[in-house]
């Protein structure tokens, strides 16, 4: 079986179980970069690849429901606004009075 191309974005398993995704892909350098669900990054060359799925320790894979796993999102802050201030309308910069610019 020839190896299929990894494709940015696209999820695979080692026959363990370790869910991985393709993150970079440089052909001409022939190295693939990889992140595991849990964040950790990897590179991978082209032959180590291709020798994967010639003994089937590589498969595809479908992207994990949960997949803030390996990107550190918390949820919670759905506002966007990024602050709890109750009263953000009335945020204001201290006076400059009294600085003196050429000291």
């Amino acid at each position: 079986m020839t190896a299929p191309l990894p494709s940015i974005g696209d999820w695979y398993r080692h026959r363990g179980g370790d869910l991985f995704e393709v993150v970079a892909f440089d052909e001409d350098d022939g190295t693939i970069e990889i992140q595991y669900f849990d964040g950790t990054v990897e590179e991978m060359d082209t032959e180590d690849w291709e020798g994967h799925w010639a003994e089937h320790t590589l498969e595809a894979a479908e992207p994990p429901e949960d997949w803030s796993g390996s990107v550190d999102v918390e949820l919670g802050d759905e506002s966007g606004s990024g602050s709890d201030l109750s009263d953000e309308g009335n945020l204001r910069a201290s006076s400059l009075d009294g600085i003196d610019l050429f000291e």
